[in-house]
């Protein structure tokens, strides 16, 4: 009988030992099974998604700030200024926006050298404030490639750091009011769908009169950078 209860608790035992070692074993199994990999369809589904909400929002707005190397007289060599810059959109649909911005820029201009009042290096300020179009000709999740052209008028500012003296007596251009144009090519890298890093490279075309009298064309080359949100849906 003893005999019997010995075998019957060691069985038992058994038991109990191989259940432990069983569920341990399903335990660790479990742990080691990976989550199924994306598919490819699913990867463009979702990029797809993102796309369409990058892409649906109504309005931009962008800030930032840039360079821009401007001929400042008719017989000056070109300086180089810093410029800050702001503008907003108005999307008819993912691609075609309705745009307006505004730009300063600021730097020293290279006057006359032979003039006789001794100020070479003067202050000068010239501030554009433009409309037009701008056309998205390349969407992706993380990239988007625009151009855009604009009117408007600029504002040129040449007397200012000119010690009492006028720009033109130095041989710069004219201060006023004249009609300028521009063209550029906005880069986007999208962070999120309503957040991205912009760069546009400009030309900017200007009317401002002569020194010595009439309108000249004066044609300058910059870039402008900064950061563009969206909001609203179309």
């Amino acid at each position: 009988m003893c005999e019997v209860r010995k075998w019957l608790v060691l069985g038992l035992a058994a038991g109990v030992l191989a259940g432990t070692m069983a569920t341990a074993e399903g335990q660790k199994q479990k742990k080691q099974v990976r989550p199924r990999r994306e598919t490819n369809a699913s990867r463009q589904a979702r990029i797809q998604r993102t796309i369409d909400a990058t892409y649906s929002h109504r309005y931009e707005v962008f800030g930032g700030g840039g360079y821009l190397r401007w001929r400042s007289g008719e017989y000056t060599k070109r300086n180089n200024e810093v410029s800050w810059a702001a503008g907003g959109s108005y999307y008819l649909n993912p691609k075609l926006a309705i745009i307006g911005t505004a730009q300063g820029s600021f730097g020293n201009a290279h006057a006359i050298i032979n003039n006789q009042y001794g100020v070479y290096n003067p202050q000068i300020n010239e501030y554009f404030f433009m409309g037009g179009a701008n056309y998205r000709f390349y969407r992706k999740e993380k990239l988007a490639l625009s151009a855009q052209g604009q009117g408007g008028i600029g504002w040129g500012i040449f007397s200012g750091g000119a010690k009492g003296l006028t720009g033109s007596t130095i041989g710069l251009w004219q201060d006023g009011f004249k009609p300028a144009f521009s063209a550029g090519l906005n880069a986007d890298y999208n962070f999120y769908p309503n957040l991205a890093f912009r760069v546009t490279p400009t030309f900017i075309g200007s009317t401002f009169n002569n020194p010595t009298g009439g309108s000249a064309f004066q044609s300058n080359f910059g870039v402008n950078a900064g950061f563009v949100y969206r909001f609203g849906k179309q």
